[in-house]
């Protein structure tokens, strides 16, 4: 685990700090951790897991205590030379909310046990709605989690459906989209264990389920989806045409794009013009793993005719949601009742705004919103 600053190394507030648990320490897992870290109102607890690999051994190296996910997993952890805390149980029990990272049907299994216990509790997108009764997005469903038991972080592209299609109908922008989304084949991590090679392979059902998982977070959404998987690891690509509700330009669509801080927006002639150069962005730039949080969306290639609206952009499938969960823990704990206030505390911590790449760049009249690539906001 790459070691992340305190942002309040003082513990003398911790009565005031949520006091937040992960279970399941693999992609999405480690990248919370990290996030929770940064959190002034938030103190991580410790992680559960089954795994003695690296990845869990770094997590004493930082002093984050460790538990064992189930009994069964104990004597490798011990095997391993680790210390293990407790068991589930009491790491759950010590805790206000519990994020849970597992894998697909293992966060509902254990959302019974925090239902046991009475700890709040958030699920991922592979998990059923039904597992916690509420979808997740925080400039969507930020106030109808509030105070609730339990929420789910929808997938990292429905996360995107839900982020861009939101922007366009708060513009009064929106009245229906169809997207093409071509999918990686795995996890960067694990593409040495699997994943397809020298073929695309469609998913056999149209609608694929991003577009009816985007409507379990605003039913108002009219969104038909189809998904392609493809043979690459860096990314998920988006391809959108969108009918507006009326004629726009195209500075009015950026606009609206541009009043989310978690769209970013990219200019090809940068040299941005691909899921791998924009990865590499976000090494240079010094993000943790080279997490890029935003829907990076090409500006330049950006095309509005009539009332027909072309776009592509970039999922990063390990990094997108991890802002939803920060917001999450905060709406489920209560503490912050303002979506806005929230989504910009954890854009803070995360560097969420700082860059830009656009296509004023190229004509030599940026523009706040729209910035050179590599060019730190001010």
């Amino acid at each position: 685990m790459q070691r992340v600053p305190d942002r309040n190394p003082s513990r003398e507030n911790d009565m005031a700090k949520v006091k937040v648990a992960i279970v399941g320490y693999g992609v999405i897992g480690r990248r919370v951790a990290e996030a929770v870290r940064l959190q002034q109102d938030m103190d991580l607890i410790g992680v559960a897991d089954v795994n003695g690999d690296f990845r869990v051994a770094q997590l004493q190296s930082v002093g984050i205590p460790l538990y064992v996910a189930t009994p069964e997993a104990r004597p490798a952890l011990e095997q391993a030379g680790l210390a293990v805390s407790g068991s589930l149980e009491d790491l759950v029990e010590g805790c206000d909310v519990v994020v849970d990272c597992t894998p697909k049907r293992v966060g509902a299994a254990n959302a019974e046990t925090y239902r046991r216990i009475g700890r709040s509790f958030i699920v991922q997108g592979g998990e059923k709605h039904e597992v916690a009764g509420h979808s997740f997005v925080a400039e969507t469903s930020y106030a109808g989690a509030l105070g609730r038991s339990s929420t789910r972080v929808v997938s990292c592209n429905t996360t995107s459906i839900v982020r861009t299609l939101g922007a366009l109908k708060r513009a009064g922008l929106l009245k229906r989209a169809r997207g093409t989304l071509l999918r990686r084949a795995t996890d960067p991590w694990e593409s040495h264990l699997g994943g397809i090679m020298n073929t695309l392979v469609p998913e056999p059902k149209i609608p694929s389920h991003q577009g009816p998982d985007a409507q379990l977070v605003d039913p108002e959404l009219d969104v038909v989806t189809i998904a392609i998987k493809v043979p690459e690891t860096i990314g998920h690509l988006h391809a959108w045409n969108v009918e507006l509700t009326r004629d726009a330009g195209k500075e009015e669509v950026l606009d609206a794009f541009a009043a989310s801080s978690r769209i970013l927006q990219v200019d090809s002639r940068t040299g941005l013009s691909a899921v791998n150069t924009i990865k590499e962005w976000m090494a240079d730039a010094g993000r943790s793993h080279a997490n890029l949080y935003e829907v990076a969306l090409w500006a330049d290639s950006l095309a509005v005719e009539g009332r027909e609206l072309f776009y592509t952009y970039m999922v990063d499938n390990q990094a997108i949601v991890i802002p939803e969960s920060i917001d999450a823990i905060r709406a489920l704990a209560g503490i912050e009742p303002d979506a806005r206030r929230s989504i910009e505390a954890t854009d803070r911590s995360l560097g969420i705004g700082t860059l830009r790449g656009s296509d004023e760049a190229m004509t030599g009249n940026p523009v706040e919103h729209r910035r050179s690539a590599l060019q730190p906001a001010e």
